[in-house]
């Protein structure tokens, strides 16, 4: 009999880590390795880390040096980093942190089985050099699909057609995907089964839609170590997407680093537009919620059919970033105050209730007094839904860190406080612009505290936003689940949090294919 071999995945920031580390365990588990939740019961805890800010990589490292106490104590032999930070530091990484007894970067993803095998054993990896992966692909998007499949790009996992006798056809692509795509790029004869396993039973699931990002924010060093922009063919989103419907999943949200940008590399740019409706018609979702949009991309079919199909939730996570022009154009973007505001005019004039939201960044080297307020102005009439604010700092390897005129400590401190208590009163005057309506609203757990069903409707999206709270009296006789989804009216707000009272059920609850084979 095999030896047992136990590993658990530690996931540390954005939905697109969430997905790479479904991949890990998809491949993992193809090769034997037996999948638990907690890193004091696995031979070997991998996190699964984030580079993007200062916090973030504090976040890694605490995550890290807490799998590594585990040792002393528990089931846990070895810790292995692997993820962003792993990819963009390496062997700095390792001779920083010598707890960790691998730092694996993301061309070491294909063959991960054999690498944590090593280190268990008693091995050693060499840790992961690290490149700049911008340079690893053509410079031309349209040339690049043939050159990317050698290439590691995690969250593209598929593997070769597999037997699926409930489904002897391949998904078809949408009909205007172009029919001359590079040789490999071309859907699928069978179907392809995602190289994923799923780690939690939330009805909640990402896709990734395409990898990398070829903008050049000089504040963003995510380009250098997440690379040039490829998006994924849409035969294998769409067959992902099938797939996590049977596992049970009803809403899916595309992510990637620009999901505006898909389809410019396969020659339509507007090929996200074509998509969507053959998603939103995958048997089992009710919701396909597209996030990380770039305001400068955005274009009126794209509005259209985010404000217009149904099960597409008009939802607009817009990266805004700043909207003083100087300081835009300082971060290599676009676009101004009065812009800004037309464009969430024109989505509001189509769909009055779609849910924005965005990030800012304050204290930009250069930002003066007079940017900081244009920045207020923007943000005190957008009606965004849920904003996220940060104080600017300087990231390794960026443009913007060679820039002269930095402000004090002190003085993006204090602008990072003021602007955060704005946009914490005006997400919650958002929310009470909410009461009356009559939302539609996922279920995704019950809380014994609140004693009640907590879900989201569909201008929230996953741990960014607010969330629906439907007391447990007003849901008495409806049979709630995680999964459900109920028409409930707004009543009353908590910050940015609703209260609801529920209406009704919304279709027949459906049996996930993991549940039916369980039976």
């Amino acid at each position: 009999m095999p030896e047992r071999r136990t590993v658990a995945l530690v996931t540390l920031g954005c939905a697109r880590n969430e997905v790479d580390s479904e991949e890990l365990a998809g491949r993992l588990a193809a090769d034997g390795w037996e999948l638990v939740e907690s890193a004091e019961d696995a031979d070997v805890a991998v996190v699964n880390t984030c580079g993007f800010v200062e916090a973030a990589k504090k976040d890694s490292v605490d995550a890290l040096l807490e799998a590594n106490d585990l040792k002393d104590h528990g089931r846990t032999q070895a810790v292995v980093a692997v993820g962003c930070m792993a990819e963009r530091y390496g062997k700095e990484l390792a001779d920083a942190l010598p707890e960790a007894d691998g730092v694996l970067g993301f061309d070491d993803y294909a063959d991960i089985s054999n690498r944590l095998q090593t280190i268990l054993s008693g091995g050693s990896v060499e840790a992961h050099t690290p490149r700049d992966r911008r340079s690893l692909l053509p410079l031309s998007p349209v040339e690049r699909q043939k050159a990317a499949t050698a290439v590691a790009l995690p969250g593209h996992g598929a593997s070769a057609a597999a037997e699926a006798p409930e489904t002897p056809e391949a998904p078809a692509a949408p009909e205007n995907v172009p029919t001359d795509l590079p040789e490999g790029l071309a859907p699928a004869s069978g179907p392809r089964a995602p190289l994923r396993r799923r780690l939690d039973t939330s009805p909640v699931a990402s896709v990734k839609l395409a990898s990398g990002c070829d903008r050049r924010c000089s504040f963003c060093a995510i380009p250098s170590f997440r690379g040039s922009f490829v998006s994924r063919r849409p035969s294998d989103v769409l067959n992902e997407t099938r797939w996590l419907a049977e596992q049970g999943v009803k809403e899916v949200m595309l992510v990637s680093e620009n999901n505006t940008s898909y389809g410019k590399d396969l020659g339509d740019i507007r090929l996200l537009e074509s998509l969507l409706p053959e998603l939103a018609a995958v048997d089992g979702i009710e919701r396909v919620r597209v996030s990380y949009l770039q305001p400068a991309e955005m274009r009126p079919g794209l509005i259209d059919v985010l404000t217009s199909t149904e099960k597409v939730v008009p939802y607009f996570d817009l990266s805004f970033q700043h909207s003083a022009p100087d300081v835009l154009r300082a971060m290599r973007r676009f676009g101004d105050t009065d812009r800004f505001l037309e464009l969430l005019e024109t989505i509001r004039s189509k769909a009055p209730t779609a849910g924005a939201r965005s990030n800012f960044i304050v204290g930009f080297p250069g930002e003066t007094e007079a940017d900081f307020a244009e920045l207020e102005r923007f943000v005190t009439h957008a009606r965004l839904d849920a904003i996220g604010v940060f104080g600017y700092s300087d990231e390794d390897g960026t443009e913007a860190a060679t820039y002269e005129n930095k402000l004090d400590q002190d003085v993006v401190d204090a602008r990072l406080a003021h602007l955060s208590r704005l946009a914490e009163e005006l997400t919650a005057q958002r929310a009470e612009e909410r009461i009356g309506e009559t939302l539609e609203v996922l279920v995704e757990s019950f809380d014994e505290e609140a004693d009640g069903w907590i879900g989201r409707a569909a201008h929230q999206a996953p741990e960014t936003d607010g969330q629906v709270l439907l007391p447990a009296d007003s849901a008495e006789g409806l049979d709630l689940a995680p999964g459900r989804m109920v028409r409930a009216k707004v009543v009353d707000t908590e910050g940015v949090d609703l209260v609801a009272d529920c209406c009704d059920l919304l279709g027949a609850p459906q049996t996930s294919g993991a549940e039916e084979a369980g039976r």
